[in-house]
This record gives structure tokens, C-alpha cells and sequence, in this order.
């Protein structure tokens, strides 16, 4: 059974980043439960997202190599049998793409003893990056501190870039550090297979009727219920999918074919869901979802986070979604919710956070504040 809880007990209560992709230093002092983080293009609000997801694992290879490969971040290079390969990319992670001897992605949560460092060194003794040296060194490493816990992972190079490893490098086993739960969503549509596995874990019970009353959201009571059929075997045609049922239709129809703003909101509803007591970051959290029902699409957002205690970390381009979350927030507890801009001064960036107050006047007098 869902359960109220309080914001001072969020995984993270505030933020700082520093050394990631683009951001040098940035610092966020408060997050609410529900956070939306809005910018100009390029100010580094995916890239608070990254930090977030990448925390919350702990600073797993697997995860920071699945970030990298959304993003394309991959080079071409030869193993040592002359065989073509590509491998994500990691300096692509550090700050100007190119580390240095001393590069450190730092993410802290506001408690010391609780930051990740991730920094790349020669080997395991002396924990230095040095690029220049890489090709004489068999195995340098992906050094992770964490929780006052050290790990490295070897990493095997060709030419100047590297590869993460999977689960299982060269015959050895990897110790994975410890993670909190955390969902991602965004920028485009959840697809039918992540759907299909966070309703297998709602399916009759309560939660499965809250991805129903997001459907209502844009259609009202015509939405009846929802299941999914199919199944997820190698020569199943179509896979496994959603069938929306509606009160005037003589038979089912697919989930998709109700639009883009349709499989938001129940990808959403669905994942709100599934990360009780963990994080759930959406980018671009508008996408879809046309203007008129932002305000509710916030207030459910809001209360489910709070219900199953999930912290969301969203980011938005769009007045509309900024307005809606702005009327949300207003009538929500004033510690529940959070509005931040990032904006970038030359190399810097600040987290600019909009009170409740500002809230409340932007949206009776329809003032912009992103």
C-alpha cells in the first residue's frame, strides 16, 4: 500500500555536480520531490539528469555505457587482431571532453560520505590519468569511489579510447557497486516493451488504476480499461502491446494509435509505479502532452510521487509545461515541489529557484520564468 512520506527523507535532497560533460561546477541547493528544471538549449539540464542516473547506480559501467550509447558517444578504432570494433566513448563524459591528469566527475547528494567520484587512472596502484601513456599500459582502470568504497574496473583500450566493460571482463568478475532505484523516460516515447514490463509488475493493483486515470486525463471516462496481450517471444510478429478499450468502440484499440500524448501519460503513470521509494527522471517532459492538460498531468505526477514515494527529476523547453507544473506546485506542500532554471554565465552555471510565491504570481498574471 502506497505511503505518505516526508521530503527531508529524499534520496537527494540537494545536488551538486561537478567535472560532467559540460558542467565545470553546479550547484543545486534544495530539490523538492517533484523537481522541474528548465533552460535554454544546451545549458546542461539532460546533463543534471545523467548526474542523477549515474548516482543512483553508483557509477556502474553498465550505466554509464548505456548513457553514452543514447547519445551516439561511440568511436571506431582495431583490436589487437585488426578486427573494426566501436566502444562508447568515456572521455566523452569528463568535462571538455578531454581529461586531464587530475579530471574527477564529482556528484554529491549533500552529504560528504555519500559522494561519487569517478576519475580514470594507469592502474589500480597510482590511480592518475594519463592519456600520453595509455598505449604502453595493458589494463588502465575506471577508478569509482563511493560510500567510502573504492572499485576499479579494468578497462581494455585501442588506440587513445576505451571501452567499458559488461558484467564480465577478460574472465573476471566486476563488483557492481550499490545502486537506489531510478527510472528514465525521455525525450521520446517509452516503447512498447517497457510498457509491457511495468504492467506486468501493476497489473491489479491500485497503481494499474492510476495508468487508466491518465488516459482520462486527455479522454476522459470513453477510456473503460487497459490490458496488455501478446507475448515477448523471438518470432512473435508483433511483440507484446497495449489495448486500450473505449466505451464507444466495438472492440479494443492499440494504445498508440491514441497519439503520442496517449502513450505518454500511461509510460508515465507506469513509471511513476515502478520506482516506489527509488528516482524517476523525465527529459523533456512536455513531449506529447498538449498544453490543456499540463496542470493535471502535474498534479497526478505530484501526488502518485508522493503516494509511492518516488523523487521525479524532470526538464522542459516548453511556458505550457512550466505554467502547469507552476499551478500544480502552488497548491501543493511547499517543500513537495521545486522550479529551477539553469542559466550559464561563460564557463558557470547557477540554479536559479523560483519560491512559492513566485509560483503562485507567475501563473495568476501568466508571467514567463523560464
Amino acid at each position: 500500500m502506497p505511503r505518505p512520506s516526508s521530503s527531508s527523507n529524499l534520496p537527494l535532497p540537494k545536488l551538486s555536480v561537478k567535472g560532467l560533460r559540460g558542467i565545470a561546477d553546479l550547484s543545486i541547493p534544495r530539490l523538492g520531490r517533484v523537481t522541474l528544471i528548465a533552460g535554454k538549449n544546451g545549458v546542461g539540464k539532460t546533463t543534471v539528469l545523467e548526474a542523477v542516473r549515474i548516482y543512483a547506480a553508483g557509477g556502474n559501467p553498465v550505466v554509464l555505457r548505456s548513457i553514452l550509447l543514447e547519445r551516439e558517444e561511440f568511436s571506431a578504432g582495431v583490436d589487437d587482431e585488426g578486427v573494426e570494433i566501436s566502444a562508447p566513448d568515456l572521455e566523452s563524459l569528463f568535462y571538455g571532453r578531454h581529461p586531464l591528469s587530475d579530471s574527477c566527475i564529482s556528484i554529491n547528494p549533500g552529504k560528504k560520505v555519500k559522494q561519487l567520484d569517478i576519475k580514470i587512472g594507469k592502474d589500480p596502484s597510482q590511480g592518475l590519468f594519463s592519456s600520453e601513456n595509455f598505449p604502453d599500459i595493458d589494463e588502465p582502470s575506471l577508478e569509482i569511489r563511493f560510500q567510502g568504497k573504492n572499485r576499479e574496473f579494468p578497462i581494455p583500450l585501442f588506440g587513445d579510447r576505451s571501452r567499458l566493460p559488461y558484467r564480465r571482463l577478460r574472465g573476471r568478475e566486476i563488483e557492481l557497486p550499490s545502486s537506489i532505484l531510478c527510472l528514465s523516460l525521455g525525450p521520446s516515447l517509452p516503447n512498447s516493451e517497457d510498457m509491457a514490463q511495468f504492467w506486468d509488475n501493476v497489473a491489479l493493483t491500485n497503481d494499474e488504476d492510476r495508468a487508466v486515470q491518465a488516459l482520462r486525463l486527455i479522454y476522459g471516462e470513453e477510456v473503460d480499461r487497459i490490458v496488455v496481450v501478446g507475448n515477448d517471444r523471438p518470432r512473435y510478429p508483433r511483440g507484446r502491446r497495449a489495448l486500450v478499450k473505449m466505451r464507444s468502440q466495438g472492440g479494443p484499440v492499440p494504445l498508440k494509435s491514441l497519439g503520442d500524448g496517449a502513450v505518454r501519460l500511461f509510460g508515465v503513470a507506469l513509471a511513476l509505479a515502478n520506482s516506489q521509494d527509488g528516482l524517476l527522471t523525465i527529459d523533456e517532459a512536455e513531449n506529447g502532452i498538449h498544453h490543456s492538460v499540463q496542470y493535471d498531468f502535474w498534479k497526478m505526477v505530484m501526488q502518485t510521487a508522493k503516494e509511492n514515494n518516488v523523487q521525479v527529476l524532470a526538464t522542459t523547453h516548453g511556458w505550457d509545461c512550466i505554467a502547469g507544473f507552476a499551478q500544480a506546485a502552488a497548491e501543493a506542500d511547499a517543500e513537495e515541489s521545486a522550479l529551477l532554471r539553469l542559466e550559464r554565465d561563460g564557463e558557470k552555471i547557477r540554479a536559479v529557484e523560483y519560491l512559492r510565491e513566485d509560483l503562485v504570481t507567475a501563473t495568476e498574471q501568466g508571467i514567463e520564468v523560464r
